[in-house]
């Protein structure tokens, strides 16, 4: 898999606060960006792989409904996982 144990804990210890806050949405958003960013690559090789294809929209659809959620509940922690993670600003 391309993206091992050590590298998802290392994911959340920089984004969640601790590799075993998993559940937070900074670190869920982070996540959700770096496979975001592996999809790309592979689909830019792969133009016809559709079910990768389904995979990249749906992810993008979570991370977008993570993103409004953090939106409401704390600005200032989406402001901040936005500008670490050099994302536009999608919650208008």
């Amino acid at each position: 898999m391309y993206l091992s144990k050590e590298a998802k804990s290392e994911i959340f210890a920089q984004h969640g606060g601790a590799a075993t806050n998993t559940g937070s949405a900074e670190g869920q958003i982070a996540l959700f960006t770096t496979r975001i960013a592996h999809l790309t690559g592979h689909l830019k090789k792969n133009k016809k792989d559709f079910a990768t294809q389904l995979s990249l929209q749906k992810l993008v659809g979570k991370r977008r409904a993570l993103l409004a959620y953090l939106y409401k509940k704390d600005i200032a922690r989406y402001r901040a996982i936005i500008k670490a993670l050099q994302l536009r600003d999608i919650i208008k």
